[in-house]
């Protein structure tokens, strides 16, 4: 991980490729696309196998492989997302159209955008879990910690890049020294230390309650080092194919050398257990709330690897890819009202088959749904990128 982080710190601010003014780089936009579709599959769980739900960390021994691998699959999707959030972030701030400007630039729509976001959590995302205007419990999740991550970054894209890289690398691999503290509902700083560090629950005016569920420390790194590796993207594309494998493979080995030793990383150490299946699942049994040091060196460490080989992809599959990628949140928005009524309309035609619930009778049927409702989401996602691009308005670029 030394070697990563000097290839992360060593790398040029602008060198002989410039980010195009109105285009989009196809790999990234395909590894969002890909993260998506692993979501759809997660969130189709989450509407439809309620029988059977998972805990953080999962229990091996109580959850069958097929449903273990389904949800680890899905484990790639928030830190993908908060990285290339700060990437995202770096790019916007070196394209022509704003001059120039870098962290100014960048800085100026980390904080607008970072606000609507947490806006957006609080009323249109959390009504298309619950579709009630006061639920029980409100839940602050990835749009949340993606909000105010982004807020976070806007502080600190005006630091020196290796002095915010090296802020990022703190906060990945250092926040689980913070595991012991805790601090009580009721008293003084529960709330502060429930959004930063210690997932709990939060009392709200009208007898409800939030969780929580994305305590922001560990994400706040992630965001930085998405942003650190803004100008390999200005580099030529062998120079930065070179990087990201580099960083990759650093960081699977970084988790590797942690994981076996089994002392620090993740709070849920892992041990060899009844069949070698077993063994396996409990090593990649990880802490995602929040999300561990092992755990996130594992899921950037395959993404960056992943997005090396989009570099390299077919075009074809690239493109597909990339229709998803270039309009997550519309995506992230429809597919979770999709869901949402089609569970209401399959319960109110069949009735309920698992509790008070209609769900699905196996794990295929979770991977069947999502690529049945992969492909309206396409098209509509072809549709929106469309409109946003020809749009005149400002406030386009914030969805």
């Amino acid at each position: 991980m030394l070697s990563t982080a000097a290839t992360l710190v060593s790398a040029p601010a602008v060198k002989a490729e410039p980010v195009r003014p109105a285009g989009r780089i196809c790999s990234i936009d395909a590894l969002r696309g890909l993260v998506i579709l692993l979501m759809l599959v997660d969130h189709a769980r989450e509407f439809f196998f309620i029988h059977a739900q998972v805990s953080d960390p999962m229990d091996v021994e109580a959850t069958e492989p097929a449903l273990f691998f389904t949800r680890l699959s899905a484990h790639l999707c928030a830190p993908v997302f908060v990285a290339l959030t700060g990437l995202g972030a770096w790019l916007y701030g070196a394209k022509p159209a704003q001059g120039g400007r870098g962290a100014a630039a960048a800085s100026g729509f980390l904080l607008k955008r970072g606000l609507f976001l947490i806006v957006l959590e609080l009323t249109v995302v959390n009504f298309a879990w619950t579709f009630s205007l006061t639920p029980e419990i409100l839940y602050l999740q990835v749009i949340w910690a993606i909000g105010l991550s982004m807020i976070a970054l806007a502080a600190l894209v005006w630091l020196p890049r290796p002095i915010l890289i090296a802020v990022g690398l703190m906060l990945v691999l250092g926040h689980n020294l913070l595991d012991p503290i805790t601090i009580e509902a009721g008293r003084p700083g529960h709330v502060f230390w429930a959004v930063l560090h210690d997932r709990g629950l939060i009392d709200l005016p009208w007898g409800g309650q939030a969780r929580t569920s994305y305590p922001l420390l560990p994400w706040i790194g992630v965001a930085a080092l998405g942003y650190g590796l803004g100008p390999w993207f200005a580099a030529a594309p062998s120079a930065r194919l070179r990087r990201l494998v580099l960083t990759g493979l650093g960081a699977l080995a970084l988790f590797a050398v942690l994981r076996a030793v089994n002392l620090y990383g993740d709070p849920t150490p892992w041990s060899v257990q009844a069949t070698p299946v077993q063994t396996v699942m409990s090593v990649l049994n990880l802490t995602k709330y929040p999300p561990s040091a092992d755990f996130l060196l594992l899921i950037l460490g395959v993404g960056a690897s992943l997005l090396a080989g989009l570099e390299r992809a077919p075009t074809r599959a690239v493109g597909l890819l990339a229709v998803f990628g270039g309009a997550p949140l519309f995506f992230y928005l429809i597919h979770l009202y999709g869901l949402h009524l089609l569970n209401l309309a399959a319960l109110g035609l069949f009735g309920p088959n698992q509790g008070d619930g209609f769900g699905l009778p196996g794990v295929g049927w979770l991977w069947l749904l999502a690529a049945v409702a992969a492909v309206p989401c396409w098209f509509a996602c072809r549709w929106f990128a469309g409109v946003k691009r020809r749009s005149p308005q400002t406030w386009m670029r914030y969805l």
